[in-house]
């Protein structure tokens, strides 16, 4: 009965089990009021069945407020592998997880996640269709990092547009936590406009080369901390592209930044952290609605690959960011409590209106095969 209550909010969760293939695996539907479910595939080698169960459950709640607030027409899911990906993976195991996702006769879509990669899914689009973020070679969308990073973007101008009364992101100082795919685009960007910043990764390598492209970009106000130092910079934004979790009650004390803006997943340690971020007049973009441009692309790709059309897609991350923004001071309520209404009242509004995957299930997509 403890398995029941832990999965009262979701729709179904599936164990998988093959001893041929060594996969072990939960795949959790959470919500399907706007659609199939989406979500990637996580693989980390969990110490117990329960926490990757508790794994699954919130990730895959958290992409359906995700998906509601992206404006695509999918739920919410998300699938966890228990394994080590630097020992564990091979062929079969992700063909074995394919047949499992094709059994849910296009009920949920998956991709990559943490500690998998494109290349792992090409082995599972051999038992199924409902696959999406796979190589443009294979006839997918490609780097999803991209849109992801131009996401961010327009979640910095429309907190600007908010804290400082334009939109404009040049000659402001922002503190960039990581510097992968996502965060080394995003500092790129705001290089270009003419921003300070202030960096931190744990790739000496991204580092140099991020400040080689400052040089021939030619704007060198950029300085390199260590570590945790990076919480305590005289910024204006805080943008984690990192960790999740790093808001929390030691890094709330030395903040010194108008707001926090960025693309990792789950920046807040715990929600009522963002009500002390409000009670602190530091503005929180929810990570949720700021790192959708890669789930918008991958969502997308499903009716046929169009960088044009997810960039424009893309595009209403700003718009979203600033109803929740206006939500949060109308109500007085934290800016995660207006994101979640935003997104709960969109469900109510269309859960009777989305019928495509209902009467078209899995359109042009079989020439995948």
């Amino acid at each position: 009965m403890d398995f029941f209550t832990k999965m009262n909010e979701h729709e179904q969760v599936i164990i998988c089990n093959d001893p041929k293939t060594g996969l072990k695996a939960i795949i959790a539907i959470h919500n399907t009021t706007l659609g199939p479910a989406t979500g990637g595939c996580r693989m980390y080698p969990y110490q117990t069945f329960e926490h990757a169960l508790n794994d699954a459950l919130r990730l895959s709640k958290g992409m359906t407020y995700k998906c509601a607030a992206a404006d695509v027409d999918f739920g919410g899911g998300k699938t966890v592998i228990i394994g080590d990906p630097a020992k564990d993976k091979t062929p079969e195991l992700f063909r074995s997880l394919g047949q499992y996702i094709d059994s849910l006769n296009g009920r949920y879509y998956t991709g990559t996640d943490m500690g998998t990669t494109p290349e792992d899914f090409v082995h599972a689009m051999k038992e199924t269709n409902c696959i999406v973020g796979i190589p443009e070679e294979y006839g997918g969308s490609g780097d999803s990092s991209v849109p992801t990073a131009q996401g961010v973007v327009y979640g910095l101008k429309a907190t600007n547009q908010v804290l400082f009364g334009s939109n404009d992101i040049g000659e402001k100082t922002y503190a960039i936590q990581g510097l992968g795919k996502v965060g080394f685009k995003v500092a790129e960007t705001l290089l270009e406009e003419g921003a300070s910043l202030y960096v931190t990764d744990i790739n000496s390598d991204a580092i140099q080369q991020l400040l080689h492209r400052a040089q021939e970009i030619g704007n060198n106000q950029i300085k390199v901390v260590q570590g945790n130092d990076i919480y305590g910079v005289d910024a204006d934004v805080f943008v984690p592209c990192a960790l999740g979790g790093i808001i929390n009650d030691d890094t709330i004390d030395v903040l010194k930044v108008k707001a926090v803006v960025g693309s990792a997943n789950n920046q807040l340690l715990e929600d009522h952290h963002g009500d002390i971020l409000k009670q602190k007049n530091i503005v929180y973009a929810p990570d949720y609605i700021v790192n959708a441009g890669g789930l918008i692309q991958v969502s997308d790709e499903l009716y046929g690959p169009n960088k044009k059309r997810v960039m424009n897609k893309t595009k209403a991350i700003y718009n979203s960011l600033i109803e929740v923004y206006r939500h949060s001071e109308e109500k007085g309520i934290s800016t995660v409590d207006a994101a979640n209404h935003f997104c709960e009242e969109r469900m109510e509004a269309r859960k009777h209106r989305n019928s495509f995957f209902s009467h078209h299930k899995r359109p042009k997509w079989e020439i995948r095969h």
